[in-house]
């Protein structure tokens, strides 16, 4: 009994052990077994070899669960599908997918400050493209951010999928705009020395006024609201507050969504004046004393951190002039807060030499690479030269080619090479100009052009003009090459015909047709020398039967053919609206090869312009001209006139000879005119763009070839005083000028009020 026990439980151990060791060979055999097919189920577009692809297993291969797991991810992360599930039949592989719907047509509604062209640019999805969710959610984003940076924070979008046979969508966006979202409020919180109002002129960003309804400054934009704490920044500094800081700028949406209150905290700190101001140099045959004319910052002055940078500019130009291309100018600045003094040395070290690697070029659709290099300062192998850069980005600006230019620099190549990235954002330069418009001169004035200022991205420019006014016709057909063979000579020719009505000055007509060739080039950095010839036949018509026997002797035509040069030299700040700086010009033309006509002209302007204030900028100019004949009587039509807008106060040929009996101006070989005029803000929002002016005005205009006891000719100085104003309205530039004449002759025309308005669309 005992031993029939024992082999009992012998033998059921031995079954266990047995069944063990089977149960944990069956996996064993599973994982063994080979994939004999992979079925592919649902698809509809996409072939079964192609599903295939994105597996990570494949027929012959041992069924592996991990492996099964990688080519269901796989799927998914294709985008192609909806729904994905891998299950196991025998020996096959059954993957059945669901697949995403293709996209059959794309569509906004509800748009209308923002076009569909510029829509479809921000989103994603495409027709024949495939549809996700996801793709859809960041595009709704993509469109939502686009109208926020439009300033409309209200703005919604609602995707609407419309399902088609065969597996296909049309996705419509919905779009509820909605208003611009206007900054309301504007506060600063923490200044104690300026107010609010006048820290508010400063920001870039303004609060909501009707009258802004021309401008988007009122329009919230995070970006200006960064800028604007750099403009706080550049007041304060710019004042002696060298502590200042922006503690905060936090815009705050109202609970309707209607505005944002924008509130800056700041903290002014003391006012600095500068202390001891000195220059140190660490590099031979630099003389200290010949540096510190340069220096713009001066002792006992209030602190301005941008006459420091200046400073830095002059002393960086200078030096490179003297061929020093690798230095280092730091200034050492150091605070004394009990005096309340800044002391700044210049020190001037010899810097790593650096070369220019590259000249990167990117954002220039249109515009060729070659157009942008030749404006360049500097080349590719160049010692690097910060003034050169600078007088590069100007020169490109200068094109009027781009709305925006930046320049950036990156490590080249090596240590000492560094990388120029020229980054662009062309703008349209096709015109199609249709003008309207009046001045006291000429009375109503309109005027059609075409005009491509970029040409085949060439850099070329060709117009063809045409205008008409009550006292004036023009055709006129030019073309500029800026860079005539591959040279920096800007060359070009001009075909015109002007017809002008002179009868209310001088009793006749006069027509003028012809063309001209020009060319000119850069002499120096700011000294330019323009070259030119012309032919024209001049006509003196419709002489009144009153005319003075001085004009109806001159009835009749004549050809000229002259040569002659313009001298520039132009160191102003800026060409269209200078603060500081100069420009003077000294021309001549000879006329007397091929035609009837024969004369020497000199002319000569001048200009120089100087802040008085932050916002007061005054102007002190001179004009002069001189015109003698060569073996004959120089023609009316080649003398000078004087009046109206080169002489305030004065009718246009309002002084100068002129006839006893009937009045009509003759015209004179000699003229100056001097002119001080001050510009100014007039309290209103600088957005308004309105300007007052006050301006004194003197010249003469005298000597003629013929004589007579019925000419009048007076070499006596002629002047005026008086105030303007000028408005660069959203319609095209105004100028409104009364002046009042205080030095005259009794034969002069006067003319109390000057008027002109023009605009083209």
């Amino acid at each position: 009994m005992h031993l029939t026990r024992r082999v009992r439980l012998a033998l059921g151990v031995g079954v266990a052990c047995v069944l063990l060791v089977a149960a944990a060979a069956i996996p064993e055999a599973r994982a063994q077994q080979r994939i004999t097919e992979i079925a592919i189920e649902g698809n509809q577009r996409i072939e079964p070899d192609t599903v295939r692809t994105y597996l990570r297993i494949a027929v012959g291969d041992p069924f592996d669960d991990a492996l099964i797991n990688d080519s269901l991810k796989s799927l998914f992360a294709t985008g192609l599908f909806a729904d994905v599930s891998i299950r196991r039949a025998g020996g096959a592989l059954i993957v059945r997918v669901a697949e995403n719907p293709i996209v059959n047509q794309l569509a906004f509604e509800g748009n209308r400050r923002i076009d569909d062209e510029t829509l479809e640019a921000e989103v994603q999805l495409r027709p024949r493209v495939v549809y996700t969710r996801t793709r859809v959610s960041n595009d709704v984003q993509r469109l939502l951010q686009l109208y926020r940076r439009s300033g409309r924070f209200t703005a919604t979008v609602e995707p609407k999928i419309i399902q088609l046979p065969q597996n296909r969508v049309d996705v419509v966006f919905e779009i509820a705009e909605g208003p611009l979202t206007k900054v309301e409020k504007i506060n600063v919180i923490g200044n104690a020395r300026f107010s609010d109002a006048r820290l508010r002129s400063v920001l870039a960003t303004k609060e909501d006024r009707w009258y802004r309804f021309f401008s988007g400054s009122d329009t919230y934009d995070p970006d200006r609201l960064s800028f604007d704490r750099e403009l706080l920044r550049r007041f304060y500094l710019s004042r002696g507050h060298a502590d200042f800081r922006v503690v905060s700028s936090v815009a705050e949406l109202s609970p309707d969504g209607s505005g944002f209150f924008v509130t800056f905290t700041v903290e002014e700190g003391a006012s600095y004046r500068f202390g001891a101001v000195d220059v140190r140099s660490e590099l031979r045959d630099v003389e200290r004393e010949g540096l510190l004319g340069l220096l713009a910052t001066v002792t006992g002055e209030t602190y301005n951190a941008a006459l420091v940078e200046d400073t830095i500019r002059a002393l960086t130009f200078e030096l490179g002039k003297l061929g020093y291309a690798f230095i280092d100018i730091r200034p050492e600045i150091r605070r004394d807060r009990e005096k309340r003094t800044v002391d700044v040395t210049y020190v001037i070290d010899e810097g790593p030499r650096v070369y220019v690697d590259r000249i990167e070029i990117t954002g220039n659709v249109r515009t060729l690479d070659s157009v942008i290099r030749r404006e360049f300062e500097l080349n590719e192998g160049d010692a690097y030269n910060t003034a050169k850069l600078r007088a590069s980005r100007r020169n490109i600006r200068g094109l009027g080619f781009f709305d925006r230019v930046e320049l950036t620099e990156e490590r080249g190549t090596a240590p000492d090479r560094t990388n120029v990235l020229v980054d662009v954002e062309e703008r349209s330069t096709g015109e199609l100009s249709l003008g309207v418009g009046y001045s006291t001169t000429d009375a109503v004035l309109g005027d059609i052009s075409l005009r491509e200022r970029n040409l085949l991205g060439r850099g070329q420019d060709l117009r063809l003009g045409a205008s008409l006014s009550a006292r004036r016709q023009q055709v006129d057909l030019s073309f500029t090459e800026p860079h005539f063979l591959d040279r920096d000579l800007a060359a070009g020719f001009d075909i015109f015909n002007v017809q002008r009505d002179l009868q209310d000055e001088s009793s006749y007509d006069q027509d003028n047709l012809g063309f001209g060739l020009r060319a000119g080039f850069r002499i120096a950095e700011n000294l330019r020398q323009s070259l030119r010839y012309r032919l024209r036949r001049e006509s003196i018509e419709n002489v009144a039967a009153n005319a003075s026997r001085f004009i109806r002797d001159q009835e009749g035509e004549r050809t000229l053919s002259s040569i002659g040069f313009t001298l520039t030299y132009d160191v102003r700040d800026d060409r269209l609206e200078p603060t500081r700086g100069y420009v003077v010009e000294f021309g001549q033309d000879l006329a007397g090869l091929l035609g009837s006509v024969r004369f020497l002209k000199s002319t000569l302007d001048y200009a120089y312009h100087f802040p008085l204030s932050e916002q007061w900028i005054a102007t002190l100019a001179v004009a002069q001209g001189y015109i003698f004949g060569l073996g004959q009587d120089v023609g009316i039509g080649d003398r000078f006139f004087v009046g109206g807008s080169n002489l305030r106060g004065f009718r246009t040929a309002g002084i100068g000879p002129r006839d006893r009996e009937t009045e009509d101006a003759l015209g004179g070989n000699l003229f100056y005119v001097g002119t001080a005029e001050v510009r100014f803000p007039l309290g209103l929002p600088n957005e308004f763009g309105i300007l007052g002016r006050l301006f004194a005005e003197a010249g003469s205009l005298t000597e003629i070839d013929v004589s007579g006891p019925d000419l009048i000719d007076r070499a006596s100085l002629r002047a005026a005083t008086g105030f303007g104003l000028s408005w660069g309205s959203p319609l095209g530039p105004i100028r409104l000028d009364f002046a009042f004449p205080f030095l005259k002759e009794e034969f002069d025309r006067e003319e109390a009020f000057r008027f002109s308005f023009g605009t083209r669309f």
